[in-house]
């Protein structure tokens, strides 16, 4: 009888520690599926907002308080046709630099310019959902299995780390964003670069 109670009380300890790892890794790593819509398009715009998105992503024009979004050009990367503004090539080989807009940055690595993420079709208007989830989770340009590796100075490498749910609720909001219409450069090597101002 000794023997009976002894396997019980060693099941249920095992079955209490596994319930409590379970919820532990469910409460630090697992969001709920969403399936509203709106709601998945909310928390999009939140995480954007949160992770800053705009930051490299969306051209500044100066208003009262310094360089703020332009709202009319919102997600749309580096202007294309925008002149580059000159840099000290000497500093360029030890720093990285951006531009004043933050649009666009130099380095070491050479000259790469943030990317369209607007709803139009030269940002990704047409990107599948698992194309976007590619592009985050392995650091590929246009989320295209041959794509080239994404530049500094986006820190793809963090965000990976994002739920497959919270990159679902990018994906919805940005999809929902106004088109512009912006074909951004494509980088510069080192060794293309243009003749830098000291």
């Amino acid at each position: 009888m000794r023997k009976k109670y002894s396997t019980t009380g060693t099941l249920t300890i095992i079955t209490f520690v596994i319930c409590i790892a379970c919820n532990e890794v469910s409460s630090e790593g697992f969001t709920p599926p969403i399936a509203d819509p709106i709601q998945l398009v909310k928390r999009g715009r939140y995480l954007v907002n949160a992770i800053g998105c705009d930051d490299c992503h969306s051209p500044k024009k100066m208003g009262p308080h310094g360089p703020e979004v332009d709202s009319s050009r919102r997600f749309s990367g580096y202007p294309a046709g925008r002149p580059l503004p000159g840099f000290d090539a000497t500093t360029a080989k030890n720093w990285i630099l951006f531009g004043g807009d933050l649009t666009s940055s130099v380095g070491p690595r050479g000259i790469s310019f943030a990317a369209n993420i607007s709803s139009d079709p030269t940002g990704i208007g047409n990107w599948t959902e698992a194309q976007f989830i590619r592009c985050i989770r392995e650091g590929k340009w246009k989320g295209l299995e041959q794509g080239r590796p994404l530049l500094p100075p986006m820190p793809w490498e963090n965000f990976r780390k994002l739920s497959y749910e919270d990159l679902r609720c990018i994906y919805a909001f940005l999809k929902t964003t106004k088109p512009v219409n912006n074909t951004v450069p494509q980088p510069i090597p080192p060794g293309g670069m243009p003749p830098a101002v000291k």
